[in-house]
């Protein structure tokens, strides 16, 4: 091989060499960039997806209200209810009171911030509520009547006894107890539902008076 071949054979190495790590760096910066845009795509779909699953489920400041351990959707069962309370009832598969007559609190939580479990014993205590209808239901976490001998489930104010001062106990557990109670056997996590209904006997309707008279719910024993 002669020189000037020599040469001709080291600058096409050399420059095919040069080529192939432009391509590379090429390559490289085109699979950062893309990686970046997935990771920015990702990052975005996740906290819109988790942001809009959080204002179905548990709503905001916006869309409920809460009382204690109680949640309350403000604007359920309205024409002009907003689009996560709509979804949240359709989730749910709830066909709610309108909130301009009535209202639902939900707990899952006892008082002390503690899951509603059918392991535990719980008292329940609340007072009544002049000039509304009210009831107390328990389920199990799937909104589900939890079935019993007495096929009881539900306490309201034209059932429940009441003491000579207005106030009321009423009691979960799985074991009969006097008084005002409700089986709650073996259905795992609960969820209870207190709803309260204007009368109609007032011109104006006061909130305020349904969140004070949330009850309060004390675990008494596991």
């Amino acid at each position: 091989m002669t020189a000037s071949s020599a040469l001709r054979s080291l600058t096409s190495l050399n420059f095919m060499s040069f080529t192939l790590h432009r391509l590379k760096k090429r390559i490289a910066a085109f699979v950062a960039y893309t990686t970046d845009w997935a990771l920015f795509i990702g990052v975005v779909l996740i906290l819109g997806l988790g942001s809009s699953w959080y204002m179905i489920e548990r709503g905001s400041s916006l869309t409920t209200i809460e009382a204690g351990p109680w949640t309350s959707w403000v604007s359920a069962g309205r024409p002009d209810a907003d689009p996560y309370t709509r979804a949240h009832q359709a989730r749910l598969g709830l066909l709610p009171l309108s909130t301009e007559n009535a209202q639902t609190f939900i707990a899952r939580a006892d008082s002390d911030g503690r899951t509603l479990h059918s392991s535990c014993d719980y008292a329940i205590e609340g007072r009544e509520i002049p000039n509304f209808w009210w009831s107390l239901t328990v389920f199990d976490a799937d909104g589900r009547l939890i079935p019993n001998v007495l096929g009881r489930s539900v306490f309201t104010s034209d059932t429940v006894a009441v003491k000579p001062d207005g106030s009321f106990v009423i009691t979960l557990s799985r074991d009969a107890n006097p008084g005002n109670w409700l089986p709650i056997g073996g259905a795992g996590r609960l969820a209870l539902a207190f709803t309260a209904v204007d009368l109609g006997t007032r011109a104006v309707a006061q909130e305020a008076e349904i969140e004070d008279a949330a009850p309060t719910i004390t675990r008494s024993g596991c």
